[in-house]
């Protein structure tokens, strides 16, 4: 028993403190991160979610974690311990009607653990990537005033991680509530650097602006789930969630000067904003709006199983207000509009029963439609409205009796259009839902 209490705090332990690159961004150029807090692939980028097109509200499971509802932790059985890992390997592909660049990545897509505290109070803690903004891009022009050619570069990088401690309550044998309380933390860097390429006497007139981000907050989810057995065989379950509305500060950092260069090295010249005296550091606003999801399952006899899924929330889930007076980018093309998202999946779970091995495998499948992730308003006031289409499926092979499974998941979706940017992305994942018997004493006759 103390081992086994011992084993709990060093994975806690690894939770926290999980290498920043992992928990929050990848090695992909995705151009459309640079625009709030970045770019967010929740919940498609998680191998038992995006096995089934992302299904999330209704479902729970004894030997794996579903934190996009709380009310799910319940289902963890008595004495036991559960441990989720799960890993992507990603290819990624960006497109417009001239230009095509292919990536290809890995990642930590999330670690969590869950366990009861009682009979009816099980809790669950993990980390998992919340957005990434990693993306790099060069225009050049010709600028009359130096009568020179002037590259300009857009970069950025960083992310944002959320560490969660869920708790799931059983009310009765059919009804199950529950809470998240999710710690949002990160930093991102973005900067324009304008390059004159004329002579070495205008080298000095090299610029950049450079804004630094810092995310810190809490926000709070609620769960419920429902099951209502229809007949001997049926069981229909219903799921909702709401991540309450909250209004919160970042801290931001700016900055602009100029520089020149030398080969590979860069020197300070001398500084453009902030002005003698004013600070460079300010708040700015991070606003969460309620957001709402739903779903519903039907399930045979554990054996087959397909679930719907709904979501809605105004400004695509988070909202980012830059203070004015410290705005050194100009203005930005985004547009907050209402994200709506629709999910249908299915699963055969296998026959767990059987004492053949094939007939305990499960296979999955799903689909998924995202409507008004990003919205867009170019310059020249062409508006664009990015939609998100992509599917998905699995097999769950079960180890050790059935208590624990390995899942491997394939997916695909496509985000954006290619009369501006089109990014499609291939994923293979995996994951590992480790179910043990803890917490129990041995009886010995």
């Amino acid at each position: 028993m103390k081992d086994k209490r011992i084993t709990i705090l060093l994975l806690l332990a690894v939770l926290l403190g999980m290498p920043e690159g992992t928990r929050a961004q990848n090695g992909f150029n995705i151009p459309f991160s640079q625009f709030g807090i970045g770019s967010s692939d929740l919940p498609y980028n998680m191998p038992t979610a995006m096995r089934l097109g992302g299904v999330v509200y209704s479902r729970a499971a004894r030997n794996s974690i579903n934190p996009f509802n709380p009310a799910s932790f319940a289902a963890v059985e008595p004495e036991t311990f559960v441990f989720d890992i799960g890993l992507n390997i990603q290819q990624s592909v960006l497109r417009n009607d001239v230009n095509k660049q292919t990536d290809a990545d890995g990642n930590v897509a999330y670690l969590m653990v869950a366990f009861p505290l009682t009979k009816w109070w099980k809790t669950s803690a993990g980390i998992l990537p919340y957005s990434a903004v990693n993306y790099e891009s060069t225009h050049t022009a010709y600028d009359p005033l130096t009568q020179s050619d002037v590259k300009t570069i857009y970069a950025g990088n960083g992310g944002v991680a959320q560490i969660y401690w869920g708790n799931g309550f059983n009310i009765g044998k059919r009804l199950s509530v529950g809470f998240n309380l999710d710690y949002l933390y990160g930093s991102i860097e973005r900067a324009i650097t304008y390059d004159f390429q004329g002579s070495d006497s205008t080298y000095t007139i090299d610029s950049r602006r450079q804004k630094n981000t810092l995310v810190s907050n809490l926000v709070v989810d609620l769960g419920v789930q429902y099951s209502q057995p229809l007949g001997e065989k049926y069981t229909l379950r219903m799921g909702a969630t709401a991540r309450l509305p909250r209004d919160m500060k970042l801290e931001d950092q700016s900055l602009a000067y100029t520089f020149y260069s030398a080969g590979s090295l860069e020197y300070y010249f001398d500084t453009i904003f902030p002005a003698p005296g004013v600070s460079d550091t300010y708040e700015s606003e991070l606003l969460q709006p309620l957001a709402v999801g739903v779903g519903l399952a039907l399930e045979r006899n554990e054996r087959w199983e397909v679930a719907l899924d709904g979501y809605y929330s105004p400004y695509s889930g988070m909202k980012y207000v830059e203070n004015s007076q410290n705005n050194i980018f100009g203005t930005s093309a985004l547009r907050y509009g209402s994200n709506y998202r629709i999910a249908l999946g299915g699963e055969w779970k296998g026959d767990q029963g059987s004492s053949s091995y094939w007939s305990r495998i499960g296979i999955s499948a799903g689909l998924f439609y995202n409507s008004g992730r990003l919205s867009l308003e170019l310059t020249d006031g062409t508006a664009y409205r990015l939609d998100e289409v992509g599917g998905g499926m699995g097999f769950t092979l079960p180890m050790r009796k059935g208590k624990s499974v390995l899942t491997l998941s394939l997916a695909y979706s496509s985000f954006g259009n290619v009369d501006l940017l089109r990014r499609d992305v291939f994923t293979v994942g995996i994951s590992v839902g480790s179910c043990e018997r803890w917490f129990s004493k041995r009886k010995y006759n």
